[in-house]
């Protein structure tokens, strides 16, 4: 049945954005892309392809987008192998020009993450599961 699950973000600059995410280590996918118009990321198995927010309103029926700087309408999670990897990706996003809202740190003794925001405002989080220390 489904194949892969794509994201479809609006962003403000297509470039910009798309710099960001492979600045942090995402892959994009030039074959997917279109310069202003489209940019294919590819994050683990998950495709995420960002918008202009007018072509993105387009494909919604014409709803408008959600102001990130008021509302969080979806917090995008996603693993990483080690907690070495999550601290060197936080500094990656701040350095990308990313907001970093919650520093990597312990998350109910199993989990060690952090959360921040593109530069769009979109909400992502960052984690390393050590499942052998659940209950």
């Amino acid at each position: 049945m489904t194949k892969e699950i794509w994201l479809n973000l609006p962003v403000k600059d297509v470039e910009a954005s798309r710099n960001f995410f492979t600045a942090i280590g995402f892959t994009a996918k030039l074959e997917q892309s279109a310069p202003e118009e489209r940019a294919c990321i590819q994050a683990g198995k998950s495709i995420i392809m960002l918008f202009p927010d007018a072509i993105l309103k387009q494909f919604n029926g014409g709803l408008e987008k959600n102001d990130t700087s008021k509302t969080a309408q979806i917090l995008i999670s996603f693993d990483a192998e080690t907690r070495e990897e999550i601290d060197e990706l936080a500094q990656k996003v701040k350095k990308a020009g990313g907001n970093v809202f919650s520093e990597p740190s312990e998350i109910q003794g199993w989990m060690y993450g952090f959360t921040f925001a593109d530069l769009d405002g979109h909400r992502w989080n960052g984690l390393h599961m050590d499942l052998s220390k659940t209950d």
